[in-house]
C-alpha cells in the first residue's frame, strides 16, 4: 500500500464521511470509524443504485406485484412461501453485536439517503412508485433474492420431472456438469511465476446481466482498512471480490450441494395441519395465509406451511408438498459474521479464519498475500446427510434422508505454483460436497494457457486469458459431424464448412456463426425426437422455475452428455444432426457469430410492471459463449444473446495495489441518463480492463459531507 492510498490513522469520530470518484464514477469512500463507513456504503448504495436496491427489497419481502403489478405473482408467491424475509429477520437476530451494529448502520445509510432525497431515480416516475424506509435485516433478504435459486433444488425439479416422464434410467442423460446460471472462473499464480516475484489474482464471476449490474464496484477506506472490490448494491461489505493492499481474494461458485427438497405428507390434525416425519406425524412449526397486495388487482392469499424441514414451496395443506431445507434457515445464519473479519483481514489466513462463519453460497477461494501465502480453500456449510438428496426429493417420512446436524469439512490448499477454479470438480470439494459440475474444458483451457506462458506472469498476461474464445465442447461436437452420412450435396458443403472452422467462438468469424446455427437446430431437433419429446408436457411446478424445466434449454445444457448417452438410451443424435444439417443447409447461413451474439441485458421492468420502461444499452456484439473461458453464454435452440455471463473481470496485483485492473459491463451509475450508466460496456465487450486508482490525490472529492 503506498502512501498516498494509506487509509487515515485518525479515528476521530469528528472525521468527515468522504465520497471521492475516479474517471469512471466509481466511489471511493472513506470515514473514522468501520460503523460510520458502512452507514456511507449504505448511503452511497441508495445514491447510486435506488431503484436497484428498492427492487431487491419487495423482492425479499414478497410485494413486487404490490407495486409492479401481477407479473411479480409468481416470484411474491415463492418469497412468501420459502420466508426470505423472516429468514433474514432470523439471521439478522443471531449475528454478533459487532456485526448487528455494522449492518444497522448501513441500513441508516440508506434510509438517511431517503430522508434527504438522494433516492431518486428514473423508475420509480416512470412505475408511479417510490423507495421506503427499510428494515434493519434488509441488507440479509436483498442477499438471499441474490442466491436462493443461486444453488441447485431448481435441478432437482427438473430430475424428478425426467424421472417421471421418461423413467429413472433417462435421469442420466441430463446429467450436465453444470447447475443452470452458476459459475466463473478464478486463477492465481504463486510469485515464482509471476514477473514481479508477488503472487496475482484474476478472474470472472459469471452471472445474470443484470442492470444494472449486480455487483458495485467500490473503494472502502477508514483507520481499521482500505478495501477495494466488488460490492452487492443493498449489502455491507465486500463478500466475493477484494483486495486490502496486503492481501486479495477471489470466489467461484463450488457447485456444492447443501439445497435439499422433501416430499411432504400433509394432513388436518387437531385443527392444525400435521406433516409425516420419521417418527410419525408432527404438528407444522408454522401456518398460516399471508396477504399479497397486486397493484391492479384483487389481492392474493398465498399459504404458508414449514415442517421441520423447512419451509413448503409446492404443494399445500391438501395433500402432497416439497418442502426446502436451507443451511440458512436451519442455522438462522447467512454468513454474515464473516464480513468485517473479511475486511480487516491482512493475510491469507486471516482471510481463511474470517471465512470459517461463512455459510452459503458455498464458494470456492483464492486468497494471496504479500508474503506469498498463496491458499485455495471452500468456504460455507454443507450438510452430513445421504447423498441420495443430492439428486432429486427424497421423503420426509424417512429417517435415512434427514440432515445429521453436522457439516461435511471444507477442504484447504497452500498453492505452491498455479491454481484454477472453475466450477470443475478439482476444483473444491468434489464428490464430498456436489452432484454435478461444470465440464473441465474451461479450468484446463485456462491452465493451458497459463503454463503455455511460463513464468514471467503479469497483469496484461492475465487479462489476455479472460478473452480467450476457444470452445470446449468443439471436439464432440465435430466427431459427430464428421459421423454425419446420406447428406445432400448442400449439407455435405455445409458439414466440409463447419469441419474447417477452427473452433475459436469469435464475434466476427461467420465460421462461428454457422457452428451456432447448426447446434441450435440440433438441439431443436434432438428435443422433437420421440424419446425426448415428453419432456415438454406441462410440469406442474410455478412458471418461476420454467428456466429450470425447459425442455429445448435442457437438451442445450447437456447437449454433450447425450450426444455420448443418447443412442444407447434410444435417442436418434445421428439422425438429429443430420436434420439439423440439411435444415440450415436450405438457408444457407452468412451471418458472423457476432451478428446475433449480443449483450442481452435483464433490467426489472421487462419481467414486471408495464412494457416499454426499462432502460436500454447499444447493440453490442460479443465473441465468447458458453464452453469457453470468455464465458458469454447463449442458450442454443432458444437465444443467440447472451443473458449471462462475466458481470466482472479483475486482475489482482499484490506487489502493487495500483497495477490491479477491474471492469464491469456496464457502469457504476444506476441511473439511466447518468454517463456512467453504461460507460464500461465498450471496453468489457473489447476485452480491456480499466486501472484500480489507489491514490486518493487522483480521484475527485464530492462537496458535501452526507450527515
Amino acid at each position: 500500500m503506498t502512501t498516498t492510498e494509506t487509509a487515515p490513522s485518525d479515528s476521530s469520530a469528528a472525521m468527515p464521511l468522504e465520497i471521492f470518484r475516479d474517471p469512471w464514477g466509481i466511489p471511493h469512500l472513506r470515514a473514522g470509524s468501520t460503523d460510520e463507513l458502512s452507514f456511507l456504503q449504505g448511503y452511497n448504495a441508495a445514491a447510486d443504485r435506488s431503484w436497484q436496491i428498492e427492487m431487491e427489497r419487495w423482492r425479499s419481502e414478497g410485494r413486487t406485484a404490490e407495486h409492479l403489478g401481477a407479473d411479480g405473482l409468481d416470484w411474491d408467491r415463492f418469497a412468501r412461501r420459502v420466508r426470505l424475509d423472516d429468514t433474514a429477520l432470523r439471521c439478522f437476530k443471531n449475528l454478533d453485536d459487532d456485526t448487528r451494529r455494522w449492518c444497522t448502520a448501513y441500513v441508516d445509510g440508506v434510509n438517511h439517503a431517503l430522508e434527504t432525497g438522494r433516492r431518486d431515480a428514473d423508475e420509480f416516475r416512470a412505475t408511479e412508485t417510490a423507495p421506503a424506509a427499510w428494515e434493519p435485516w434488509t441488507p440479509l433478504g436483498v442477499f438471499l433474492v441474490h442466491h436462493i435459486l443461486f444453488g441447485t433444488f431448481p435441478n432437482k425439479l427438473w430430475r424428478e420431472h425426467v424421472a417421471t416422464t421418461l423413467g429413472d434410467d433417462a435421469v442420466g442423460l441430463f446429467s450436465i456438469e453444470a447447475p443452470v446460471w452458476a459459475g466463473s472462473n478464478a486463477w492465481a499464480a504463486a510469485g515464482r511465476l509471476t514477473a514481479s516475484g508477488s503472487p496475482l489474482i484474476a478472474g470472472d464471476p459469471h452471472r445474470l446481466m443484470e442492470l444494472p449490474g449486480v455487483y458495485q464496484q467500490v473503494r472502502l477506506a477508514c483507520p481499521e482498512f482500505d478495501v477495494v472490490g466488488l460490492a452487492f448494491p443493498g449489502v455491507p461489505g465486500i463478500p466475493h471480490f477484494g483486495h486490502a493492499g496486503s492481501v486479495a481474494w477471489a470466489v467461484t461458485n463450488a457447485m456444492a450441494d447443501y439445497q435439499d427438497l422433501f416430499r411432504e405428507q400433509l394432513r388436518d390434525q387437531d385443527g392444525g395441519v400435521a406433516a409425516l416425519g420419521p417418527s410419525g406425524w408432527e404438528p407444522v412449526l408454522a401456518h398460516h395465509a399471508e396477504e399479497i397486495l397486486v397493484r391492479g388487482s384483487a389481492a392474493e392469499t398465498v399459504e404458508v406451511i414449514e415442517t421441520a424441514r423447512g419451509p413448503v414451496i409446492s404443494g399445500g395443506s391438501d395433500g402432497g408438498a416439497l418442502s426446502l431445507r436451507t443451511p440458512a434457515r436451519s442455522a438462522g445464519t447467512l454468513g454474515f459474521e464473516a464480513l468485517l473479519p473479511l475486511l480487516r483481514s491482512r493475510s491469507a489466513a486471516e482471510v481463511e479464519a474470517a471465512l470459517d462463519s461463512w455459510v452459503e453460497p458455498v464458494n470456492c477461494v483464492l486468497v494471496a498475500d504479500t508474503s506469498g501465502d498463496v491458499r485455495q480453500l471452500v468456504a460455507g456449510k454443507v450438510p452430513v446427510r445421504s447423498r441420495h438428496n443430492r439428486v432429486r426429493p427424497v421423503p420426509a417420512w424417512a429417517a435415512d434422508h434427514q440432515w445429521t446436524g453436522a457439516w461435511e469439512k471444507m477442504p484447504s490448499s497452500h498453492v505452491p505454483s498455479l491454481a484454477v477454479n472453475a466450477n470443475d470438480r478439482d476444483s473444491g470439494g468434489g464428490e464430498l460436497l456436489g452432484l454435478e459440475f461444470a465440464p473441465a474444458h474451461r479450468a484446463r483451457r485456462i491452465r493451458h494457457l497459463l503454463e503455455d506462458h511460463g513464468p514471467g506472469l503479469d497483469a496484461a498476461a492475465m487479462q489476455r486469458i479472460h478473452m480467450d474464445t476457444h470452445l470446449g465442447s468443439w471436439p464432440t461436437l465435430r466427431a459427430l459431424l464428421r459421423g454425419c452420412g446420406s447428406l445432400s450435396a448442400p449439407a455435405v458443403a455445409l458439414r466440409g464448412r463447419l469441419l474447417s472452422w477452427d473452433g475459436h467462438m469469435d464475434g466476427n468469424s461467420s465460421g462461428a456463426g454457422a457452428f451456432a446455427a447448426w447446434r441450435s437446430a440440433l438441439v431443436l431437433a434432438l428435443a422433437r425426437t420421440p424419446k425426448l419429446l415428453p419432456l415438454a408436457e406441462p410440469h406442474g411446478h410455478s412458471p418461476l422455475f420454467g428456466p429450470w424445466l425447459y425442455a429445448a434449454s435442457r437438451v442445450g445444457f447437456a447437449l454433450e452428455t447425450l450426444i455420448a448417452e443418447g443412442p444407447a438410451a434410444g435417442v436418434d443424435v445421428a439422425g438429429a444432426a443430420r436434420e439439423a444439417l440439411e435444415e440450415l443447409a436450405a438457408a444457407a447461413p452468412t451471418d458472423t457469430w457476432g451478428s446475433s451474439h449480443t449483450v442481452l441485458p435483464l433490467h426489472a421492468l421487462d419481467e414486471h410492471g408495464p412494457r416499454g420502461l426499462a432502460p436500454t444499452v447499444p447493440l453490442t456484439s460479443l465473441s465468447g459463449d458458453t464452453g469457453c473461458v470468455l464465458s458469454t453464454e447463449s442458450l442454443p435452440g432458444v437465444t443467440d444473446g447472451s443473458f449471462r455471463g462475466p458481470v466482472a473481470r479483475y486482475v489482482w496485483d499484490l506487489v502493487d495495489r495500483a497495477a490491479s485492473r477491474w471492469i464491469v459491463p456496464f457502469g457504476a451509475s444506476g441511473h439511466p441518463d447518468h454517463e456512467h450508466f453504461a460507460s464500461q460496456l465498450p471496453l468489457w465487450a473489447a476485452g480491456d480492463l480499466i486501472p484500480v486508482i489507489t491514490d486518493w490525490e487522483q480521484l475527485t472529492k464530492e462537496n458535501h459531507d452526507p450527515r
